[in-house]
């Protein structure tokens, strides 16, 4: 089968999604590989390591579409709502199309996906269970998102992080707040750790409590407890607005009494739980800092705005999205070799395996034949059931 990888069109992103590296492994599992001229050299991949390592280089966008069986990209369209619908001519019935899809975004975009005909596999709804965690590309940039949340909360704090002891005094340490304790959080906690930071950690799941602990983070614990906090995936579950109303009031103290605040409370496929309100901004330190990961979908912070930087009440509040293209070197080695792990898995003998009983299929594949397949995303856009024996 052959692998096509077109550079990435969403303006600003430098990700490119397989490496060099991994070309070796696929080529020995039978794949070609195709890429367009230049798609990794804003990551830092050179076409000639491509060449050097068995893929073959192609002049434009066009031709890896009309090359590849199956297209694998980092954003396609639905997650990138800016470029991505100039694709949907360039995919044929029966290719494959794998990559972020963002499934629970636009009924119109995921119908637009179907009606090609294309075989889509998305890979945000990839399970959280230890089978799938090589392949988890979703898990892997938070990491990289977390990481660099804290860097550039770092850069903008007109505060140093670690304590220094210097012949002009002491310099007390920064005290970082991290709410939301999932992939990017902890990865957040441990970078903050690293830089030098006192840091705290809120999650409404308790179980997070001994993750935030591990990392040598303080768990904070509020007098409130949440229904049903997580659901079966792993991820937190939306509350009332009573919870939350009780949650700002109780996290208030903890919040102005922080330098620094990474928000990573996402709920998928919903609007962000609004943590922070502006009368909590108000109350914090001048020049503090708020890094809201949760910015795409409204933001933790109700001042937030996505894409956005901002200054309120002397407290900069960054709405920043896509962080991990801002490390695209290590995001596309990362984001590569999940999507080899994928691919080794869908691919056997030349022949996708569309295998019902297979929850790592089952909960991917998006798209099928004309019809949305994911039964999840036929609930969430209140689409009738498939028919139970219409499972391929």
């Amino acid at each position: 089968m052959i692998l096509g990888v077109p550079k990435e069109s969403y303006p600003g992103e430098r990700r490119v999604a397989l490496v060099p590296l991994v070309v070796p492994n696929l080529i020995k599992a039978g794949f070609d590989v195709v890429v367009e001229a230049s798609a990794g050299m804003e990551a830092g991949y050179l076409d000639a390591q491509y060449v050097e390592k068995g893929a073959r280089i192609v002049p434009n966008r066009a031709d890896v579409f009309a090359a590849a069986d199956i297209v694998l990209q980092v954003l396609c369209y639905g997650s990138n709502d800016v470029s991505g619908e100039a694709d949907l001519p360039l995919l044929r019935r029966g290719q494959i199309l794998i990559g972020f899809l963002r499934p629970l975004g636009s009924k119109e975009a995921v119908e637009r996906i179907a009606a090609t005909g294309v075989t889509s596999f998305s890979v945000e709804l990839m399970p959280r269970t230890t089978r799938a965690q090589s392949m988890d590309a979703l898990s892997s940039m938070g990491t990289i998102c977390g990481y660099k949340a804290v860097l550039v909360a770092a850069e903008t704090l007109p505060r140093i992080f670690p304590m220094l002891t210097t012949a002009a005094g002491t310099v007390t340490p920064a005290r970082v707040l991290v709410i939301g304790a999932g992939v990017a959080g902890l990865q957040a906690i441990a970078t903050a750790r690293r830089l030098g930071a006192v840091t705290s950690a809120y999650d409404l799941r308790p179980a997070a409590k001994e993750q935030v602990q591990s990392l040598g983070a303080r768990f904070v614990e509020l007098p409130i407890e949440a229904q049903d906090a997580q659901d079966a995936r792993g991820y937190a579950r939306a509350q009332d607005e009573s919870f939350y109303s009780r949650q700002r009031e109780l996290l208030g103290k903890v919040i102005s009494d922080s330098d620094v605040v990474v928000t990573a409370a996402v709920i998928p496929g919903k609007q962000s739980p609004v943590l922070i309100t502006e009368e909590m901004v108000k109350g914090m330190v001048p020049g503090s800092v708020i890094i809201d990961l949760a910015a795409e979908r409204g933001g933790n912070c109700e001042l937030t705005q996505a894409g956005k930087d901002i200054i309120r009440h002397n407290v900069n509040i960054m709405g920043r999205i896509n962080l991990a293209t801002t490390v695209p070197y290590h995001a596309s080695q990362m984001y590569a070799r999940n999507m080899t792990a994928f691919l080794l898995h869908l691919i056997k003998d030349g022949k996708l395996q569309l295998n019902p009983d297979d929850e790592i299929v089952r909960d991917t594949l998006l798209t099928h034949d004309g019809e949305i397949k994911q039964a999840r995303v036929r609930e969430f856009f209140s689409l009738p059931a498939l028919a139970t024996a219409d499972r391929s």
